[in-house]
């Protein structure tokens, strides 16, 4: 399977930097051919300019700096993120992402009553690998929104039954070396699995 890697993170000396190397690997040796998008190495702009929103329903007016990142994703059998959660949500550079380049003529289509159709069709799968310093207690208290918003918005411009493997690991502010280790052959072992 094409998989599309994007990854978020500031620090490439973080976590978050071993559990995108360790979705890599353990992707690649499972036979899948893997392409990588650091959104914070290539120092993505998720700014939506003034004039870029203009042209936003422009199917035609894609932006050059984005270009790259739509062949990526309309090359893509499955989408995976790599992404720390913070303050309940996915960091401000790949929700700019989305907002830049899951764009109409790429992710959808407006129909005659303003309903999304689906563009991404080819994506038949989505995994996330993330990281919450909540404990689990929490995110069930406050409904899981930025898990909410990758099935129910993400995924329904994706193929009919996208499947979503969300692999998290909770606690990360107190989490041990240990856990830390543990939760790494998790994602290991899962997404060698897919």
């Amino acid at each position: 399977m094409r998989v599309l890697l994007v990854h978020c993170h500031p620090r490439a000396d973080s976590f978050s930097a071993a559990l995108r190397a360790t979705t890599f690997a353990a992707l690649e040796a499972a036979g899948h051919t893997v392409e990588t998008i650091d959104l914070y190495a290539e120092n993505f702009d998720p700014r939506l300019s003034a004039e870029e929103r203009e042209n936003y329903y422009d199917e035609a007016a894609i932006p050059a700096d984005i270009a790259g990142h739509v062949a990526a994703l309309r090359r893509a059998e499955m989408l995976v993120l790599v992404y720390p959660t913070w303050w309940f949500g996915m960091p401000a550079m790949l929700k700019g992402w989305f907002d830049r380049v899951w764009r109409p003529g790429v992710a959808f289509a407006l129909g005659g009553a303003r309903v999304l159709q689906p563009r991404l069709t080819n994506i038949r799968r989505i995994a996330v690998v993330t990281t919450y310093g909540s404990p689990r207690w929490l995110l069930w208290l406050v409904g899981w929104p930025d898990r909410k918003l990758v099935r129910r918005g993400i995924g329904v411009l994706c193929a009919p039954r996208c499947r979503l493997d969300w692999i998290a690991l909770t606690g990360m502010d107190g989490a041990t070396l240990e856990a830390r280790e543990r939760f790494i052959g998790q994602v290991r072992r899962n997404l060698s699995r897919l």
